[in-house]
């Protein structure tokens, strides 16, 4: 298997997000420079990022954008669809729940989990949640790689190391700590105050 570069990647989830709204908006076909403008790419980038993805447009016509998302999404997710699981159930993680739902059908959150009484054994956008200490085994059984966490950063590397050792393969870590795992285990760390300094620098030094 070709090994893609992490920006590579990025890059075509932004084009797929794009051509979903176009699609949505009823534009059959595009060009690269014209992907390339709504994305903040370059040309050149957005051609050699669908050569790895194995689609060729037209010089006529450019590429279709209803093929050209589907593409993509197989490219980024090649299964029928990936369940994942959801540790802490606050309301960034029923926010979590409601976006996931809406924005790709390949992607379903199976359960949730937590330790708070008052959220166990009930639904949140039709996602059950467990308690925490049986995670361990819904993972196992059910063969689940990926996990969001959203618990409190004093948790998070318990609640981590169990994954790991569980068969969780890649990790969506919304806690401000950096998580410690074995090599085999991607996480993408989701700092939101780390962007929002970034964005409130950037307004004061515009």
């Amino acid at each position: 298997m070709i090994k893609i570069a992490e920006n590579t990647i990025k890059r075509l989830i932004v084009y797929k997000k794009e051509l979903n709204r176009l699609k949505a908006e009823g534009k059959k076909f595009i060009y690269s420079h014209v992907l390339a403008a709504l994305s903040g790419s370059q040309p050149h980038l957005v051609r050699r990022d669908l050569m790895a993805v194995g689609y060729s447009g037209s010089p006529a016509h450019g590429y279709s954008v209803k093929e050209l998302e589907s593409s993509i999404s197989d490219f980024l997710c090649s299964s029928r669809q990936v369940k994942v699981i959801l540790i802490g159930i606050g309301n960034l993680g029923r926010a979590i729940i409601d976006y996931c739902h809406k924005q790709n059908p390949k992607i379903a959150i199976s359960s949730a989990f937590d330790i708070d009484p008052n959220k166990i054994n009930k639904e949140y956008h039709g996602v059950y949640c467990f308690h925490i200490d049986t995670a361990r085994n819904y993972v196992i059984e059910n063969e689940i790689k990926v996990a969001i966490i959203t618990v409190p950063d004093s948790e998070a590397q318990t609640i981590a190391t169990a994954l790991s050792d569980a068969g969780i393969r890649g990790i969506l870590n919304f806690t401000p700590g950096r998580l410690r795992v074995p090599e085999n285990v991607y996480v993408e760390n989701a700092d939101m105050m780390l962007y929002l300094e970034k964005v409130i620098y950037f307004v004061q030094n515009v």
